[in-house]
Order: C-alpha cells, then sequence, then structure tokens
C-alpha cells in the first residue's frame, strides 16, 4: 500500500487560521470528488471555525477514562475502520489522555498515513521541538507540547499560514480567539505585539530553511550545479597571513549588506606541508564566527580548484579573496592564485581586497629566497661550497687537460651546484649556477681564458647548462624544503601522540609533558610554576635536576617565560634555549593545550586527595561523637543514677546497699578516668607532645602494677615473668598504660580462660606477650586493628573503650622505641607482643625524638584538627 501525503498549515501563533484554512481545503477536495472526513476538530468555541465544517462528515471520537473523568479523543480505529480518502486531523501536536493508543497525535497521523490515506493537519511553531526553549524565553510560557522537527520536515506540504501582529490582536480583541473574560489578561501576556513579531519571525525563517533544503535536494536531483541566486552566500579566503582580517571585515560588510551568509575557508595543500598556520589564522578562524559566520577547512592538490569546488557545494554567490602575496616571477613561473580563480568561477562573482602587510619587502625576500633562521650552518656550508668547491673543481678540471670533453666538465659543474641548492636553497644555487657558467665559458670555451665563445654550438650548451642549473636546483631547493617539512611534521606528530599518551597512562603528567617539550624543541630546560599567595612556587621541571635560578651543569641561557592561563592566571611556563620559531610557536600551543589539561586534572585530583581527608577526619568525628556520646555516656548514667538514688530521702539503705552502690560509682569513675585517658593520650601522641621518660624497667614490677590499675574488672590475670628477665629500656608509666589496654581487651575478647602475660629474652631484646584464648583477629584486619576508633565489629551496647585501646598501645610502644606485633595464640586466639631493647649503658644513650615522631605517625589522623603528621615531639620536656 503507498503511503498517504501529509500537508501541515503552520501558524505563528494561535489565531492565526490554520483549521479555517484546513477546513477550507478539505472542503474544496471534497467538491473535486476526494472522500474527505474530519479526524478530528477543536473550534474552541470559534463560531467561524464551526462554520467551515459546513456538510463534512465527522468520525465520531472515542471517550477515554482517566481518573474518573470522561476525556474525548480521535478514534483512530474509526478512522482507519472508515477508510476515507483524506482525513482532517486538528492539532499535530496534541498528547493523548494516558490509555490511548498512541502517546501523541502525530504518532496516530503516522499510523494513518501507513494506511495509505491523506492527512491534513496543523501545528503552531511553538510546539516545535527546536524552538522550545527559544519561544519560551520570548514569551514566558513552557510548551509541554512538542514535535520533532524531523517529523514535521517529513511532511509532503507545509503551508505558512501568516497575519500580522496588528491583526492577530484585532481578532483577539472581537472575541474571534478566546472568550472575552480571557481577552484582556492574553492582550498583556502572550499576545504582545513584540512576542507576535518575534513568533512570525521564528515561523518564516523556519519555513524559509526547509524551502531552502528542498531547492537544494532539487538542484541535486536535476544535476545543477551553478548556483541560484535564491540567497546571497559570501565565500571568504582564510590564509593566516597579516592583514586578512581587514579582509575578512569587508566580506563580512559585503554579506550583510546583501543580507546573506558570510563562510570562511582554509585551503590546505594536499600534501599537508604548505599553509600558513599559527595564531593568526586561530584569530581569523574565531574572528568569522564573531562575525557571524562559519568557519571550514578543505585539502586539496590545487588550491584555487580546492576552493571553486567548496564554493559550488555551499552553493556560493559571491567570493572575497586578498591580493596575492607573491612575487610577479613566481606569479610568471607558478601562474596567478587569484587569476585561476577568476577563470575557474563560472557565475560566482571574485572580489579581489587590496590590502597592506604588516611584513616589510625585505623579510618578505628573505623568506622567499633563504632559509629559516635555524638553517644558517647549512647556509654558510652552501656559500663555502660556491667559494672554494667551485675554484677547486675548476683547477681538478684544468689538471687533466684537453682529455675532459667540455659537456664532461659542464655535468660536473651541474653535480656541485645540484649539492649547493640542497644545502642551502635557491639563492645560493642561482649564484653558483651562475658563477660555474662563467667559469666554464672562461677555462673549457674556445677561445680560453676570454669570454667570448667562438662556436655556437657552446653557446648553446652554456645557456641550456645555466637554465638547468637554475631550474634543477629550484626543484632540488623545493624538494628539500618538503622533505624537511615532511620530517618537522613527523616529529610534531609524534610529540603530539607521545603527549597525548602521558597524558592518559601516567599519573603525574606534568613531568612527562615539560620533557616531551623540552626535548621536541630542543631547549635547555622548562620549568612550570605556580602562583600562591601571590608568590611563585615551582612544581614541576624538566630536566628533574634543575636548579632553581634555571641553570643546567652551570649554564643559565637566557629564558622566556609565557603564563598559561585558559582556565586561570596561577601557572606559568619558563623555557631556557633557542628562540621558538613561527611552526614551532604553533605546535607549541598545542602541547600547551595538553598541559593545561593535566594541570587541571592535577588541581582535581589534589582537590580529590583534601576531599578524602576531610571524609576521614569526618569518619574519625563520627567515631569520637559515637563513642562519646556511648561509651563515656554509660559511666555517667551509672553515677548519676547511684549518687541520685544515695540522695533521695524516701530511700531506706541497707549498709551492705550502701557499700555496693559507692562500689560501683568507683568502678564506673575508674572506667570513665580510663576512657577520658585514653582520648587525652591519643591527643598527646596525634601533636607528638608525649612526653617518654626512658629508664631501665622491671618488667614483673610494671606487670603487676597494670593488672592492680585495672581494678575488680580482672578477676585473674596469669603473670609469668621470670626473676631472671632482665631489666628493659622503657618508660615505666607509659608501659603499665599499655599492659592496662592489652589486658582490658584480652579479658573482653579472650574468652573464658584468663589472660596470660609472659615475658622471655631474644637476643638483645625481651618479649613481653599477651595471650587470650578467644576469637582472635584475622590476618587481613590486622593492619586495622590500630587504628583509631576502630574496634572491628564490636558494637555491643555493655563492650567498654572507644576503639582506643590497641591504637594507644602501638603508639606508646613506638615512642618506647620498641614494636609491636601480632600472632595467632597455638589452639585459637590472639597474642600480641611487645619487643624492647635490653637496658644497657649504651642503649641508654640515644635521645628519644626520633622514635616519639614514629608514635606520633601511628596515632595519625585520630582526634586533632591538623591531619598532616608532626615532624617531631613538641614538648621540651622530653628527656632520657
Amino acid at each position: 500500500m503507498a503511503r498517504g501525503s501529509l500537508r501541515i498549515y503552520l501558524g505563528a501563533s494561535p489565531g492565526v487560521g490554520k483549521t479555517y484554512a484546513m477546513l477550507n481545503e478539505g472542503y474544496r477536495r471534497r467538491e473535486r470528488g476526494a472522500d474527505v472526513v474530519i479526524g478530528f476538530l477543536e473550534t474552541h468555541g470559534r463560531t467561524q471555525t464551526a462554520e467551515q465544517i459546513r456538510d463534512l462528515e465527522i468520525v465520531p471520537r472515542a471517550t477515554v477514562d482517566y481518573r474518573g473523568t470522561a476525556l474525548e479523543e480521535m478514534d483512530l480505529d474509526a478512522v482507519l475502520a472508515r477508510n476515507p480518502e483524506v482525513v482532517l486531523v486538528d492539532e499535530f501536536a496534541h498528547t493523548n489522555v494516558p490509555g490511548s493508543r498512541n502517546k501523541k497525535r502525530w504518532q496516530d497521523v503516522e499510523t494513518i498515513l501507513e494506511h495509505g490515506i491523506h492527512v491534513i493537519s496543523t501545528l503552531n511553531i511553538q510546539h516545535l521541538e527546536s524552538l522550545n526553549d527559544v519561544i519560551s524565553r520570548i514569551t514566558g510560557t513552557v510548551q509541554r507540547e512538542t514535535v520533532p522537527d524531523a517529523i514535521v520536515r517529513t511532511a509532503d506540504q507545509v503551508e505558512l499560514v501568516d497575519m500580522s501582529p496588528e491583526a492577530i490582536r484585532r481578532r483577539l480583541s472581537h472575541g474571534n480567539i478566546y472568550a472575552p473574560e480571557k481577552i484582556d489578561a492574553a492582550l498583556t501576556n502572550y499576545f504582545r505585539p513584540g512576542n507576535l513579531g518575534a513568533l512570525r519571525e521564528l515561523a518564516l525563517l523556519w519555513l524559509a530553511d526547509r524551502v531552502e533544503e528542498s531547492l537544494a535536494n532539487y538542484l541535486d536531483d536535476q544535476g545543477i550545479t551553478e548556483a541560484w541566486e535564491t540567497r546571497e552566500r559570501v565565500i571568504v579566503g582564510i590564509t593566516g597571513a597579516p592583514g586578512g582580517e581587514a579582509i575578512i571585515r569587508r566580506a563580512a560588510r559585503i554579506a550583510g549588506r546583501a543580507g546573506g551568509e558570510l563562510v570562511g575557508v582554509h585551503v590546505i595543500s594536499g600534501d599537508g606541508l604548505h599553509g600558513e598556520t599559527g595564531a593568526l589564522l586561530d584569530d581569523q578562524r574565531r574572528l568569522v564566527v564573531e562575525l557571524g559566520g562559519r568557519a571550514h577547512e578543505v585539502i586539496g592538490a590545487a588550491p584555487a580548484e580546492a576552493l571553486l569546488t567548496f564554493a559550488r557545494a555551499e552553493k556560493a554567490t559571491q567570493i572575497v579573496l586578498g591580493s596575492s602575496r607573491r612575487s610577479r616571477w613566481h606569479e610568471l613561473i607558478h601562474g596567478s592564485f587569484v587569476g585561476k580563480v577568476a577563470r575557474l568561477a563560472d557565475g560566482v562573482d571574485v572580489h579581489v581586497i587590496s590590502r597592506r602587510d604588516q611584513l616589510s619587502d625585505g623579510v618578505r625576500r628573505s623568506e622567499r629566497w633563504g632559509p629559516s633562521i635555524v638553517d644558517r650552518r647549512r647556509l654558510a656550508v652552501a656559500w663555502a661550497l660556491t667559494i672554494f668547491g667551485l675554484p677547486l673543481l675548476t683547477m681538478g678540471a684544468l689538471a687533466f687537460g684537453p682529455d675532459i670533453a667540455l659537456a664532461t666538465e659542464l655535468l660536473l659543474f651541474l653535480a656541485l651546484v645540484l649539492a649547493i641548492a640542497a644545502i642551502g636553497g635557491r639563492l645560493v644555487a642561482a649564484v653558483a649556477a651562475v658563477t660555474a657558467s662563467l667559469l666554464a665559458n672562461w677555462y673549457f670555451v674556445e677561445p680560453v681564458r676570454t669570454l667570448t665563445i667562438a662556436a655556437g654550438e657552446n653557446v648553446v650548451s652554456l645557456v641550456v647548462f645555466l637554465a638547468v642549473a637554475i631550474t634543477v636546483g629550484t626543484l632540488v631547493d623545493v624538494a628539500s624544503r618538503r622533505a624537511l617539512d615532511a620530517r618537522k611534521a613527523r616529529t610534531e606528530a609524534g610529540a603530539l601522540a607521545r603527549s597525548a599518551a602521558t597524558l592518559a597512562a601516567d599519573p603525574e603528567p606534568l613531568p612527562g609533558l615539560l620533557e616531551q617539550l623540552r626535548v621536541t624543541f630542543e631547549l635547555t630546560s622548562v620549568r612550570l610554576d605556580e602562583r600562591r599567595d601571590e608568590q611563585w612556587s615551582t612544581i614541576a621541571t624538566a630536566p628533574s635536576n634543575l636548579a632553581s635560578d634555571g641553570s643546567v651543569g652551570g649554564a643559565n641561557p637566557a629564558a622566556v617565560t609565557i603564563p598559561i592561563g585558559h582556565v586561570d592566571d596561577r601557572h606559568r611556563i619558563e623555557l631556557t634555549g633557542r628562540k621558538l620559531s613561527a611552526d614551532d610557536q604553533y605546535v607549541f600551543h598545542a602541547l600547551l593545550d595538553q598541559l593545561v589539561v593535566a594541570i587541571d586534572a592535577r588541581r582535581l585530583a589534589i582537590d580529590a586527595q583534601e576531599v578524602a581527608t576531610l571524609t576521614t577526619m569526618d569518619g574519625v568525628r563520627t567515631a569520637l561523637l559515637r563513642a562519646v556520646s556511648h561509651d563515656l555516656r554509660s559511666p555517667l548514667a551509672s553515677i548519676k543514677a547511684v549518687i541520685s538514688g544515695l540522695l533521695d530521702p524516701t530511700a531506706h539503705w541497707q549498709p551492705d546497699q550502701t557499700r555496693d552502690a559507692l562500689q560501683v560509682v568507683d568502678e564506673e569513675t575508674d572506667r570513665l578516668n580510663r576512657l577520658v585517658g585514653n582520648l587525652l593520650d591519643a591527643s598527646r601522641l596525634q601533636i607528638g607532645a608525649l612526653a617518654a621518660t626512658l629508664t631501665a624497667t622491671d618488667l614483673g614490677e610494671v606487670a603487676h602494677a597494670a593488672v592492680q590499675s585495672l581494678g575488680r574488672t580482672v578477676d585473674s590475670v596469669v603473670i609469668d615473668v621470670p626473676e631472671e628477665i632482665p631489666l628493659v629500656i622503657a618508660d615505666g608509666a607509659l608501659l603499665e598504660r599499655t599492659l592496662a589496654n592489652l589486658i582490658s581487651n584480652s579479658t573482653r575478647h579472650g574468652g573464658s580462660r584468663p589472660p596470660l602475660v609472659s615475658a622471655a629474652r631474644i637476643g638483645d631484646r625481651v618479649h613481653l606477650c599477651v595471650i587470650d584464648h578467644g576469637a582472635g583477629i584475622p590476618v587481613e584486619m590486622r593492619g586495622d586493628a590500630v587504628a583509631p576508633f576502630h574496634r572491628l565489629g564490636d558494637q555491643r551496647a555493655s563492650g567498654e573503650g572507644v576503639g582506643l585501646g590497641l591504637s594507644i598501645a602501638q603508639g606508646f610502644v613506638d615512642a618506647m622505641g620498641g614494636t609491636m606485633g601480632f600472632d595467632d595464640t597455638p589452639g585459637g586466639g590472639l597474642t600480641v607482643t611487645i619487643s624492647l631493647d635490653v637496658a644497657t649503658s649504651e642503649a641508654l644513650a640515644g635521645p628519644p625524638e626520633a622514635i616519639i615522631a614514629e608514635a606520633a605517625e601511628t596515632i595519625h589522623g585520630g582526634v586533632g584538627e591538623d591531619s598532616s603528621p608532626p615532624s617531631g615531639p613538641t614538648s621540651p620536656t622530653s628527656s632520657v
């Protein structure tokens, strides 16, 4: 079945007469014999619209129940069953009631078209998806019913129903659009003259674009290549040469006066080795866009043909070019670019704009004839070959006398001229060719020692030699330059590829990118600085051993500072070495763009690290608050309850009850004292303010004192410290509290068997072990066991402590110069081993500052505000 055709009446606003036009078209087709029905019509209470129905057949609507309300929609199945030739469907963008066959009415229309039925519909410009946000800003009304532009563009016909803003407002005032009670609000809001004018312009422009698209398709289908001047398109050539901005502005004025479009194009040679590059070209592209145009690049072996091909594809009507910068000799040999464009531009106007270049004639002449500044050594070699090589070759040929023919001598001179051209360029080659011809004439052409030529054939030989030498020398120079450009392009492409790989793979790409810059451009050094608090500091250098003054190995060439501030002005890059050429600067700025990305990535990584640190600190604070809210609150609540009971005058306490109550207060006070002491110790360790007095200490006395400090919380602890165990280097008070924390943990988590404290000497150290027979700590979790506020899943309400016991113990042991480790107890459980040095006179001679700093690292991030590790103890009372 052939697909039906779609015709849409497009209006700029409600009330322009779209439905009226649709009904009239349907009636005309009915009069011509077509079977026409009305699938859906919304008159909005307008009498004139309802009168246009006349005797057209209306398909009954379907009733859809939605949230207890009966709503009417087009009955799609009834329309398909009726199968008319033409169906009229109003409000193409309408959203159907939930529960309908399709979500949108335009989807219903698609179904009708697929059944071979022609459809005539209506649509307002504000319902187009691409213009929805623009119209919302103009009118202040958000339109929620939209249609994709691609759907409307598939219509076979789109006809604009137009009306001036004044006429629409008159219709509205006469009550032909809205009910009388809505007229004043509509006139002062949506139907303001400015709104209607803007909507009308949008509708005209959108339809004009579609007409232009249809015209382009027609021209392509018919094979028409010349431009039809339905709309002016001005093509301007972008060269990147000085003075190009004036040409672009002139082209923009030409396009503006004609109401046309401005298109800029830069032609790149097919080999990719020629053409202007650099900041000027980028600025000129940007200027075209700022003037409302488009900028393009095309590649072609013949620039004139490539430009004209692009112009024909764009259906250009005018081309604007700048006058040629080439010399007359160049145009005589290679032809005029402007002349080629003018000859090939059949039917396209060509404007040639004269300009005054910013470069002097001397500079241009140097560019034409001489090599670049980086080839001075090659130029010197070429001149040396010309000055010394030609005489030496002449002397060598004279040594053979008449045995060498003139043709052979000329070939020898030609070979040397070609070598000079390959090394020094066409200017030196031309001088060498003229000099060689004169030498050949003077020494080898009869009569010798004169410039007179006796035989005519020798005249031809010398003239041909001179012409061939200059021509071939020029070609060799061009080939040499092309080869040099190709090598530079390959090097630059490799540098860009390597920098991109470094940026993607290296977590710290800045040093690698700076080294890439240094190697690519043969610089002495590269340094990247960052400004912090009005002070510049170096964040990366190449080479890595760069001194603060920018010198490497005692050399400090003049530095060139380049600010890089695509995001901000906080960074600068300093180059030392040779001066960069224009081509070098083009690639250099491309690498700088990647350097900016690396700087941004570095800043994001620093921000992420700071966020992670803050998250860790927040977790520590949360754990501390949780511990304080429970572990400190529990003993306080017990003490408060007992004291309140004892002070209650209505309570009668027996002596044994009073003793038990006071014992509870004593135990809870000791518990509270231990918790607060642990928190204070953690703070002191974190800030490095721990005073450790290292002396010869008896482990047996310390172990018994630790058990006694725990009071009644430990029923029994087995202490096995033989009398022959030597004294150790330790702080008795810190070691006692360390053992108290370890024994307390073993008591809570060690099962029914009492913990064991034992000691043994191994070499020059004594191992003090606290052994329990509980669940133990898995190997993979032992690193977290000493973290502050880490309780390894022990969240029992009755659990004592804030998760600082092992952390405090580790910090104290480190402060005393010992080590603490974890092992499995045979048969199950955990063995905590403290290793301390045996007390000798030599061992007691060293200060404890270094080991105290290590202890502070252990508790790092635990309690204090500062998350950075302390550099050493801050207490001046630390002593031995």
